[in-house]
């Protein structure tokens, strides 16, 4: 395709625009959870006097459902069997074939388990030769606790208490260990407090390390509390047989003597910002306190501290306001894992009862999905008009959720639409696949210089991110029109090319193309020569490089 036919077509790309229409929910066939979401945020609505944005129709909302639950757009075959379902309860029914059904379980095990990879690890874990953490044992653990559908509070016990090593293959391997693995030996296991307490509690502690700070309820004193719980562990380096070369990691407890040589008063000191020197004992958020001995046979302090943390309040709000922002694209707080009286909630009647029904249904993440999934919030359009104008987090406004809030898809999402929905891209091995996947994305990792080491994704329009996208072999292989591809096997269905351009964009972008792209199509497929395979070419190519292909709206 010639750069001056491209140009063309990315500016025909700005028609393709957002479009929203009624939906139809099935009110009332919803858990009674749905519901409760419901009053909560309409009675936002009504406090401040602003009216919601329209339901989505069938097709947007089943593009949005895939992407969030599975991570990819829906294949053309999945979109048009959902529109042809008829019954009130469709979309309630989609969500459970989704979450339950067997055909999708490793695809939906594979999406959250990378999810909660780049989580606990950032996207780079595990990928420094230096490093302790094995990226593959982390993901297998992940993906194996999400097709069985672990209960959360399980998963978390087992990541904060693991013992074993690293590396799939070995002897003793617990894939739970990479979450500490790295971070247990850095500086006193300052990362390992900062850590647990940020992704699990949503307590941010790092700056309390060093000095007590003005807005946050926790002081210096506490993150020294919460740290001596990791002061038994070590990551120990195992190395090739008869070698000095590295092989994994083992993540071990072994007694700790405290930093005044002493195991039967294992205390660790810490200093004050005006030199004086203070000791502390693991002792939890709430102020329970465990013995002060640092001998094993006394007291596993790890195992003490997953114990606690599983009674704690802030361990059912973290979770709920984590899922909460991944589909409604903004959590009750921001940063969604900074909870606290410094940082008040934009719902906290809801959040708290939210995770009071998720710890009463024995923290079963996919009843959780179902309940955000089906509630009204989550079937609006993005549409921002005068009757909901307040209602906008970018201007500092506390988020209402009266509309659905637009974003990017991660770079992950992008990557397994592509593949998914083409069908290009996806060949050798699952570990070939992953690696084929990991440097496809180094393109977009963002790293923040956060004492966490932050990590994002973004598609900033950068020349580089622009040529891949372009003209990279993932677009070339989407695009294909040689035999078996995508794109020749669209060309041999429906009854006529405007069928076929129809089917085209419902599966890029979930709608039906618009008068003026219709115009677009019929002069390219005079400029082609009446070759129709060209011109479905051509308006794939555009639209998996538009805007609205790479949102999730």
């Amino acid at each position: 395709m010639s750069l001056a036919l491209r140009i063309y077509l990315l500016v025909c790309s700005s028609f393709i625009v957002l479009e929203g229409a009624q939906g139809v929910l099935a009110v009332d066939a919803v858990p009674e959870q749905v519901a409760r979401i419901n009053d909560a945020i309409e009675q936002g609505w009504r406090d401040y006097e602003i009216r919601p944005a329209a339901e989505v129709d069938d097709a947007l909302w089943c593009r949005r459902v895939y992407l969030d639950i599975l991570g990819r757009i829906p294949t053309l075959d999945e979109m048009e069997a959902f529109l042809d379902t008829r019954g009130a309860q469709k979309r309630g029914k989609l969500v459970e074939r989704l979450l339950y059904e067997d055909r999708y379980t490793e695809e939906y095990a594979g999406h959250w388990g990378t999810i909660w990879t780049n989580i606990l690890i950032g996207r780079s874990g595990g990928t420094d030769r230096r490093s302790l953490t094995s990226r593959d044992g982390m993901q297998k653990y992940l993906r194996d606790s999400f097709a069985i559908n672990k209960p959360y509070n399980q998963m978390v016990f087992e990541l904060v208490t693991a013992e074993g090593a690293t590396e799939p293959g070995t002897s003793n391997f617990n894939g739970a260990v990479n979450f500490l693995a790295d971070k247990v030996n850095d500086e006193k296991a300052v990362l390992a407090t900062s850590s647990t307490s940020r992704i699990f509690l949503g307590q941010q502690v790092q700056c309390t390390q060093c000095h007590n700070h003005p807005f946050n309820q926790w002081k210096q004193q506490k993150f020294w509390e919460f740290n001596s719980f990791f002061r038994q562990t070590r990551s120990l380096r195992r190395f090739v047989d008869g070698t000095r070369d590295i092989d994994h990691a083992e993540l071990v407890n072994e007694d700790f003597a405290g930093e005044a040589d002493d195991p039967a008063d294992a205390l660790v000191f810490y200093e004050l910002r005006n030199g004086l020197t203070r000791v502390a004992y693991p002792v939890f958020t709430d102020g329970t306190e465990i013995g002060k001995s640092g001998y094993l046979s006394d007291s596993n302090r790890r195992t003490e501290l997953g114990h606690l943390m599983m009674q704690s309040e802030f361990l059912d709000k973290m979770i709920v306001n984590r899922m909460w922002a991944h589909f409604l694209g903004l959590g009750f707080t921001k940063p969604i894992d900074d909870l606290g009286p410094h940082n008040p909630a934009s719902h906290p009647d809801l959040l708290e009862d939210l995770g009071l029904e998720l710890r009463k249904h024995s923290y079963d993440l996919k009843q959780l999905i179902t309940w955000i999934t089906l509630s009204r919030p989550y079937q609006l359009s993005a549409v921002l008009s005068e009757a909901n104008e307040i209602d906008d987090p970018s201007m500092g406004e506390m988020p209402k959720f009266s509309r659905f809030y637009l974003r990017q898809m991660s770079a992950e999402q992008l990557y397994q639409s592509l593949v998914t929905a083409t069908g290009a891209g996806a060949v050798g091995s699952y570990e070939e696949q992953q690696q084929q996947r990991r440097e496809w994305m180094k393109q977009f990792v963002v790293a923040f210089g956060t004492d966490e080491g932050d990590e994002a994704t973004t598609f900033n329009g950068s020349i580089p991110q622009a040529l891949m996208l372009f003209n990279g072999d993932l677009t070339n292989n989407a695009t294909s029109i040689k035999t078996g591809s995508f794109l020749d096997r669209l060309s041999k269905t429906g009854r006529s090319p405007r069928d076929r351009l129809t089917s085209l964009f419902r599966v890029a972008v979930a709608r039906r193309p618009t008068r003026s792209e219709v115009n677009v199509a019929t002069k390219l497929y005079s400029a082609r020569s009446n070759n129709e395979k060209e011109m479905l070419q051509d308006i794939w190519w555009a639209l998996l490089n538009s805007n609205e292909f790479i949102m999730q709206h």
